[in-house]
């Protein structure tokens, strides 16, 4: 962010007044009519059991085969209801099991999906075509929740943020007729319009036998649209309810953390290591409150996210910076809205900016996020601050974002700006205008704008160096013939310090084409499809090509699950600045082409023991590289959880003597004695960074909103002996920390 003082929102917020005017598109009128559902004569009795006299008044769901053979027969009959009263959305499940072992239950692990059994429910409760919430219960009554974005399409990352959770209950029985289950959802978890008591949103059921891959859902969706079609929102049916009236609860939720962290230092006298003590204590605040049916304020106070599991350690054969997702919970209720990819994985915003650098924990002294909709415009806004440290300044942080659906239920444009200021008054703002347009059938097109403002900026700034352009045209229908085509133009002075980006002042076109074929009831294979994908990086200062990449792909998705994909890859790329892979290893400056191979197998998730195997090599710059990495699961019990990943790299430019072995490694280790008592163990190791990493979270969880958390850190380093260089000590951190919530509903 450049340091200077200047110009300040005169220039932001006129352009991004611009989008507002876009906003007067009026919404075409939508003429299916939804499907009422009913509402429950008489209360029931939540437990399981699904024998109340009230459901009996609760027509049952006309059902579909998914998969493993869309339109097939079912194997075990599954009777799925869904009704409402007041207060709650019900969801209940009668699902019979004739199989000697009964449904699958390989965890008691909240969000967690191990290849259980599942019950479910996806619901676009605002109505919007594009997001839903997604909830679902295995046999043992573990709950999981998740966000559906982009309309369930992988274009643009991935869609589903499991990171998410809100309040709602499951209960389940089981005997040797199968497994019996109910969900209830309060409207107060639900963001939905109420129009004098009526609402309208999409909602899909669904029953996954995993043992057989067995999927029976509603409405009758075919998998045309690829692995989540059964998701889609847009595909999902209109529901009605009436007589449901908003609720406005207000959930106060206060913490207290208390702890030992330690951190080595160099003591540059003595010329050896020492450690800093810092006790840790901690109390704060956060509140969440639905100021209207749609629209919900967060506060917070003196922010904290200990209980956040770490991040993955990952290896990087680039030039270019890694991406981290967002997992800490603030940021994810309709984290949806604040989407605003500009390729890959860049975006205008990106959370993970706010109260972290480096990866390491900057204090929140507070913030708001509202989110929600009026009408059918989305509109969502952070501000936060963090605090001051020896080591960086006190900084705001401001995000505005609307969104509104035009022409049809399918399209939407938008507009987003963001800022970062300094106490000392440098700031840098973007603003972005985008749009998604449904043409005709499953034809899209997507165009964005961005641009970004900093103090100090030279006053002959054009908006092509300022600016990033997206355009996209996709094909959306996944079976038979899709395509996407994409460009985009990247100024050299475009820089979002609120966003990410891995490169900056480009040209970028990029094709893919692919054919898909699904496979009827003689065949092992769910689907078979054969594609290719071309892109090219184009210097806008020389109209060099930076980067180019031809990939030819063939892909095989079995009837149980299991995948199977063989990829090509012929590289060019030109590098003008070298770069280091390790300490004495690197990749000078040259132009390169180079060519490699990769295939990957994942082993259905039923199984017990499920590996996922990756084995790729080639040349690789003036050298080659040869990597496999294996990714084996195993569920010992529902109790016990056992996962791990190791990844090699050997990498060798033999004409320059220069060599690297990269090892990493992941072992996870989850025990839980139920739904409430549990304990994940996080361990990793890198030698190409020389660090080894613990990360043990023990939980106690009362209920919804009131959990007890026992978190361990600690980082060691595995190079500790470095010529000319005090002996570094073993253990390079440690935090011990106890942190208790309780939530109160108001």
């Amino acid at each position: 962010m450049t340091k200077a003082k200047g110009r300040g929102w005169c220039v932001v917020y006129p352009l991004f007044s611009i989008a507002v005017l876009i906003f007067a598109s009026s919404l075409s009128a939508q003429t299916d009519q939804p499907m009422p559902l009913t509402r429950l004569p008489e209360p029931i009795v939540f437990d399981g059991n699904v024998d109340d006299s009230a459901w009996e008044a609760v027509p049952a769901l006309p059902l579909t085969v998914y998969q493993p053979t869309y339109g097939s027969e079912p194997t075990e009959l599954t009777e799925i209801r869904v009704a409402y009263d007041d207060d709650y959305l019900y969801v209940a499940g009668k699902l019979y099991d004739t199989s000697p072992g009964g449904a699958n239950v390989k965890t008691l692990y909240r969000d967690r999906y191990s290849g259980d059994d599942v019950f479910g429910i996806v619901l676009d409760s605002y109505n919007d075509h594009e997001t839903a919430v997604w909830f679902t219960t295995n046999p043992a009554g573990v709950r999981a929740d998740r966000t559906i974005a982009n309309d369930a399409e992988f274009n643009a990352g991935m869609p589903m943020n499991s990171d998410w959770n809100t309040y709602w209950d499951a209960a389940t029985v089981r005997n040797h007729d199968g497994w019996f289950a109910e969900m209830r959802i309060p409207f107060s978890s639900l963001g939905f319009q109420d129009n004098d008591g009526r609402v309208e949103m999409g909602m899909g059921v669904y029953r996954l036998i995993a043992a057989k891959n067995e999927r029976h859902i509603f409405p009758d969706i075919p998998p045309d649209w690829g692995f989540l079609s059964f998701a889609k929102p847009s595909k999902i049916t209109r529901v009605s309810l009436e007589g449901v009236h908003s609720r406005s609860p207000v959930y106060v939720t206060p913490y207290l953390l208390g702890g030992l962290n330690r951190e080595s230092e160099l003591d540059t006298v003595a010329a050896m290591y020492g450690y800093d003590q810092d006790p840790t204590r901690e109390i704060g605040l956060d509140i969440k409150y639905n100021i209207t049916d749609n629209l919900t304020l967060d506060l917070t106070a003196n922010t904290d996210f200990a209980q956040v599991e770490v991040d993955d350690q990952q290896v990087n054969l680039t030039r270019f910076s890694l991406f981290f997702p967002e997992k800490r919970q603030f940021f994810q209720e309709r984290s949806a809205i604040f989407d605003f990819t500009t390729g890959g994985f860049s975006r205008l915003f990106h959370s993970r900016r706010i109260g972290l650098d480096d990866g390491q924990p900057v204090p929140i002294i507070g913030g708001a996020r509202m989110i929600g909709r009026i009408g059918s415009t989305d509109i969502g806004f952070i501000n936060m601050q963090t605090a001051r440290t020896s080591d960086l300044r006190s900084e705001n942080f401001g995000v505005f974002r609307l969104k509104q659906r035009v022409l049809n239920a399918n399209s939407t444009v938008g507009g987003m700006a963001t800022s970062r200021i300094d106490e000392d008054g440098t700031y840098n703002a973007a603003v972005g205008l985008d749009g998604l347009i449904r043409t005709f059938g499953d034809e899209y097109l997507t165009l964005k704008l961005a641009s970004t403002f900093e103090t100090d900026e030279s006053p002959n700034l054009g908006v092509l160096d300022r600016s990033r352009l997206i355009a996209r045209w996709e094909r959306r229908k996944q079976n038979g013939l899709s395509y996407a085509i994409d460009y985009i133009r990247s100024g050299a002075d475009y820089s979002p310090a609120l966003g990410f980006q891995m490169r900056s002042d480009f040209t970028y076109g990029q094709a893919n084409l692919q054919h898909l074929w699904m496979m009827g009831d003689d065949s092992p294979f769910f689907s078979v499809a054969v594609g290719a994908s071309a892109m090219t990086y184009v210097r806008n200062g020389d109209r060099s090509v930076e980067s180019a990449l031809i990939e030819p792909a063939l892909r095989f998705e079995f009837k149980n699950n299991a995948r199977l994909e063989v990829t090509g890859q012929s590289n060019y790329e030109s590098v003008r600045e070298s770069f280091s892979l390790a300490d004495d290893t690197d990749v000078q400056v040259g132009d390169y082409a180079f060519f490699s191979g990769r295939v990957n197998f994942q082993a259905s998730r039923a199984n017990t023991f499920r590996p996922t195997f990756t084995a790729a090599g080639g040349s690789f710059y003036d050298g080659w590289n040869a990597s496999f990495q294996a990714e084996p699961a195993w569920n010992i019990s529902s109790h016990f959880e056992f996962g791990a990943a190791y990844q090699l790299n050997l990498i060798r430019f033999n004409e320059r003597g220069q060599s690297l072995n990269a090892h990493l490694a992941r072992v996870r280790v989850d025990l839980a004695v139920n739904t409430h008592l549990s304990l994940s163990t996080f361990v990793q190791y890198n030698n190409a960074d020389n660090v080894a990493s613990v990360n043990a979270r023990f939980r106690y969880h009362f209920r919804e909103g009131n959990d007890l958390w026992l978190v361990y850190d600690e980082g060691m380093n595995t190079l500790r002996n470095v010529a000319g260089e005090p002996r570094m000590p073993l253990s390079q951190n440690r935090a011990l920390l106890l942190k208790y919530t309780y939530t109160f509903i108001r």
